[in-house]
């Protein structure tokens, strides 16, 4: 229910933006610096667990339809019980994020409210949806971006605009599945996709760690565009179905790709490290 995979995911996603602050360059590895590190990361668990988990809340009864295998439906965990437990994973996220600064709160909390407003409302529209869920992603990273800093800054969101571009990629490509008469939103995921690597390799060779960063750029289109290309070739369910996938396992290197182009390679490194931890889980546990 609480997808571990994705969570693995949403760590990297933290520690990308860590790497981005520019606070491994200018602190020393005590215990007083790590702290705020390891309260944004359960921050974010708290934070993508509440997500997914009232994702499933409000789609009971669909799921009793659609998906019966699922906890709710199948009845390994009760409706009722499934709120209890999302409120209190974005409870212990939020408070968690208190706990490092003001900043890294108020994200918190809009993190919470853009997950809501996803599983209950926009989901459900063609444009809204994706730029949605992409905004959650975006937070997420700017979350950890939060850590070095009280004050937002306006460079913040243009950092942000390309997590937002590459999980609406994926929304798209999942939505998908139920139309295989077009393959026009493949197409365009396809677009988003390729927008994200530039913007990625932009920022590398601005700040010289151009080289560096093309070691991870390459698996990540690699992982990311061989799937796509064979839904192109066959937009079956299954196709399109095991796309996702991989763009959700990718993610990770995205977030190592991150870390390298602001020249933190032992982060991307680390980063790197989640991924066969997140592949394991990905064939124990349900990702999408």
């Amino acid at each position: 229910m609480m997808r571990p995979a994705n969570l693995v995911a949403s760590v990297a996603d933290v520690l990308a933006g860590i790497a981005i602050s520019g606070y491994f360059l200018t602190t020393a590895f005590d215990f007083e610096h790590l702290l705020p590190i390891l309260l944004l990361c359960i921050s974010t668990l708290g934070l993508y667990s509440g997500g997914v988990i009232f994702n499933d809340v409000f789609d009971a009864e669909k799921d009793k339809k659609e998906r019966p295998g699922r906890p709710i439906p199948s009845g390994a965990i009760a409706q009722k019980d499934a709120a209890v437990f999302g409120g209190i994973c974005f409870t212990v996220g939020v408070v968690a994020a208190a706990a490092v600064n003001l900043t890294s709160l108020v994200l918190a909390l809009m993190i919470l409210i853009a997950a809501l407003t996803y599983d209950k409302w926009s989901k459900h529209f063609t444009i809204i949806g994706p730029i949605n869920m992409g905004l959650c992603r975006g937070l997420n990273l700017l979350l950890g971006v939060s850590i070095f800093s009280r004050t937002p800054e306006i460079w913040w969101l243009v950092i942000a605009i390309i997590p937002i571009a590459y999980i609406a990629s994926l929304t798209i490509i999942n939505r998908r599945k139920g139309n295989d008469k077009s393959k026009t939103s493949l197409y365009l995921a396809a677009f988003l996709y390729a927008f994200v690597i530039a913007c990625i390799l932009f920022i590398a060779n601005s700040k010289g760690f151009f080289l560096m960063t093309i070691l991870f750029i390459i698996p990540f289109y690699l992982m990311i565009f061989t799937p796509l290309f064979k839904a192109l070739d066959n937009p079956i369910g299954e196709n399109i179905n095991k796309s996702v996938k991989a763009g959700i396992i990718a993610l990770i290197l995205l977030n190592a790709a991150w870390a390298s182009a602001f020249g933190i390679w032992y982060i991307a490194l680390i980063i790197l490290l989640l991924l066969p931890l997140s592949l394991w889980l990905n064939k124990n546990f349900t990702v999408n």
